[in-house]
């Protein structure tokens, strides 16, 4: 059988079902119909004595997806239709969590671009690739918004503080940091991804879609972020935005003052430096709001007993931001402004309050993420 919509194909052969986000004008960014035709899918295979695993990707050789469409968000934030908005995250959550816990196996192929929502349907896969081409983020604090569909689960079990440098920074990462960071499991180079794809339809008993995978895995090379674990710790578990600030800068400056007492005592490597002040300069320009209620939800996701509590914490703070300046002003910005950078509200670190992450992770102020179960 094979279903091809505006937005995506779907096709079944051989026990593999295969859907393809289908977009690539649009770096196959995730639509609300796209998340509606993609949960109608899962739904309908999942008792599919047809389909025996699935393989999720995406149109195109320069991503898997880019993230949410933010054109169709700002439509619905500009024009106050809040309501609409929540919705939108609120099936994409759920549509997040049956990928995660789904009962036949996912394959999802992070091949090119693979950001904010594209993270979200692929990084709580059971199997998650990597090529070569793979950049995968959670980019959301550049338009003053915090890392959502799960993203807090993940970046808060990278190892050390990793998770709170890419949440705060918006960092990048290609094949090998993905891997060091938990957000991937294979590296595959996109030459063999369709003998990988031959593979899973060909494979024989007992073989699992795991073990498949695992002969055209490959080591990528070292992880820039693994190599700057050291300095990264030391920054990143300052317990503010302004005190990592401080910090990267000493470690910039080559200062190891108290503040600094936990740097590499090492020779301190230039380039390592220099990334510093860069990374320092960065979040001088992001939205201090959304930093400072970032970090706090990344911390908080490491005491998160399952991906579930992580969705619905976020899905406060998706809340709240929704009626914010600064995610309006964001999004137009990346939407309507391309050529200039958001103006964030008039505040410094200082003039953020201290309790705000607090009050707003701890107040239901919606509707939760999960049906009642009454």
């Amino acid at each position: 059988m094979a279903l091809v919509s505006d937005q995506i194909s779907v096709s079944v052969a051989d026990g593999v079902g295969h859907v393809t986000l289908d977009r690539p004008q649009a770096l196959n960014a995730l639509s609300y119909s796209m998340i509606r035709e993609l949960t109608v899918v899962f739904e309908g295979w999942r008792d599919d004595a047809e389909v025996g695993l699935v393989v999720l990707d995406g149109a195109g050789e320069r991503g898997f997806s880019a993230g949410g469409d933010v054109r169709e968000l700002y439509e619905y934030i500009v024009g106050s239709d809040h309501g609409e908005a929540r919705e939108f995250f609120r099936s994409e959550y759920r549509l997040d969590a049956m990928i995660a816990r789904y009962p036949k196996p996912v394959v999802a192929i992070m091949d090119g671009i693979t950001m904010g929502g594209g993270v979200g349907l692929a990084g709580h896969a059971a199997i998650r690739v990597v090529t070569e081409r793979s950049r995968v983020a959670m980019p959301e604090t550049r338009i003053g918004f915090t890392p959502d569909v799960g993203g807090s689960w993940l970046l808060a079990r990278a190892p050390g503080e990793l998770g709170v440098h890419l949440a705060l920074n918006s960092r990048t990462m290609d094949a090998a940091d993905a891997l060091h960071a938990g957000f991937a499991d294979s590296f595959v180079p996109s030459e063999r991804l369709p003998h990988l794809l031959d593979a899973l339809a060909e494979r024989a008993d007992p073989g699992s879609p795991a073990e498949v995978v695992m002969l055209f895995d490959e080591t990528p090379g070292p992880s820039a972020l693994a190599l700057a674990r050291d300095w990264i710790d030391a920054c990143y578990s300052a317990p503010t935005i302004g005190e990592i600030i401080a910090r990267l800068r000493a470690f910039a400056d080559g200062r190891t003052d108290a503040s600094s007492s936990r740097f590499p005592t090492s020779p301190l490597d230039p380039a390592a430096r220099a990334y510093a002040a860069a990374a320092a300069d960065e979040l001088e320009t992001l939205s201090p709001t959304a930093l400072t209620v970032t970090l706090e939800s990344v911390r908080r996701a490491r005491t998160l007993p399952n991906l579930e509590a992580a969705l619905e914490q976020e899905f406060r703070l998706v809340a709240w931001f929704l009626e914010q300046p600064d995610l309006r002003e964001g999004i137009r910005a990346q939407v309507v402004d391309k050529d200039r950078s958001p103006k964030w509200n008039p505040l410094t670190l200082d003039g953020v309050d201290a309790g705000l992450a607090a009050r707003v992770l701890d107040t239901q102020v919606h509707a939760p993420v999960w049906p009642s179960e009454d």
